[in-house]
This record gives C-alpha cells, sequence and structure tokens, in this order.
C-alpha cells in the first residue's frame, strides 16, 4: 500500500491538471473493456459447462452462478456510465483461451464421469482466478484514482468471485476429487 507520501506526491502533481494521470486512465478504461467482454462471454459460456457436469452439486454452483455472472455485466455498465463512456467490450484473449481450455476438458473426458466434474472445477477455478486477479488489480487502480464508487462497485464483484471459488473448492474438496480417484478402480 503507498504510503502517504507517496499519495500526497501523486496528489501535488495532480493538482491543477484537467485530466490527473491520463495514461493510467486510459489503461484502466481499456481494462474495464477487457473484463466487460468475458463476463459476457462466461454468460454465454456457462451454460455448456452446466449442462456437461455430472452431478447436480456442480450444476447448481455453476447454474447460481450465471446469476451472478449476469449482475457483474450489469455492474460493469453502471461503471462505464460513471466513466462517462460507452459500454464497449473488447475481446479478452485470456478469457477466450480459458474458456477453449474448459472445452476442450469437456470433450476429453467421459459423460457423466466424475473425472469430468474434476475437469470442469479446474477450468471454472482458473476463470476465477483471472477475474479475481483482475477484479483487484482494478480495485486498486479505481482507487488511486479517485474512483472511490467505481472502487465499490469492483470490490462487490471481486467478492463475489472468491466466493465461487470457494465453492468450487469445497464441491472438489469434500466429494468429486474422491468420487474421480475411484472410478478408475471400478473399471
Amino acid at each position: 500500500m503507498p504510503t502517504a507520501t507517496k499519495k500526497a506526491a501523486v496528489k501535488k502533481r495532480n493538482a491543477g491538471t484537467a485530466n490527473p494521470e491520463p495514461k493510467l486512465m486510459e489503461l484502466f478504461k481499456d481494462e474495464i473493456k477487457d473484463i466487460y467482454w468475458a463476463e459476457k462471454h462466461l454468460v454465454k459460456s456457462l451454460p455448456k459447462m452446466m449442462k456437461a457436469a455430472t452431478t447436480d452439486q456442480l450444476a447448481t454452483a455453476i447454474g447460481e452462478h450465471l446469476e451472478v455472472t449476469k449482475t457483474h455485466v450489469s455492474r460493469l455498465e453502471e461503471v462505464f456510465e460513471l466513466l462517462g463512456e460507452k459500454a464497449r467490450a473488447k475481446k479478452c484473449e485470456a478469457m477466450e483461451g480459458l474458456v477453449k481450455e474448459g472445452e476442450s476438458i469437456v470433450e476429453d473426458t467421459d459423460d457423466g464421469s466424475a473425472t469430468r466434474d474434476v475437469g470442469i472445477i479446474l477450468a471454472a477455478q482458473k476463470v476465477k482466478h483471472y477475474e479475481i486477479a483482475t477484479y483487484g488489480g482494478l480495485v486498486q487502480l479505481a482507487k488511486t484514482l479517485g474512483l472511490t464508487d467505481v472502487a465499490g462497485i469492483l470490490l462487490q464483484t471481486l467478492n463475489e468471485e472468491k466466493e465461487a471459488d470457494l465453492t468450487l473448492t469445497d464441491i472438489a474438496e469434500n466429494d468429486i476429487n474422491y468420487e474421480a480417484a475411484g472410478e478408475d478402480e471400478e473399471e
């Protein structure tokens, strides 16, 4: 966390300027566009993962997070509004790759197997960790830029992503990993 001295230096440097930290603000807005694309892509992708899930517990968790993800899209639209920008998405190569990897896991595992669910959880947690890293960074940038309202909105989403990650961990640790470990023994 920056010291009070560093914060004071930034404020002094920006005093009297019409647009403080223009390059940082440009980066911030670009990253908002990136995560906006990512969240919208997840809204399209999560139903496929939900359908591919073997257990009701995992399918339900994915379905619940789909609804939360729709809220994330709406929140990002609110962020664009607060920034005085039109909501525009910029293709997120990272999310596209993570979703493709998840689809590949589904294709490479047996339908109806716990092993498939383990793969879906791994893929979903990779997505969650990407989102946690992104939202964590965006919250800090928003604070640095003095965008308190925006930081609060992004923090809500960050906390929900962390919660979803913990839910996936609980499902894996309490049931599915052990079921999958026993599948080879049954054949």
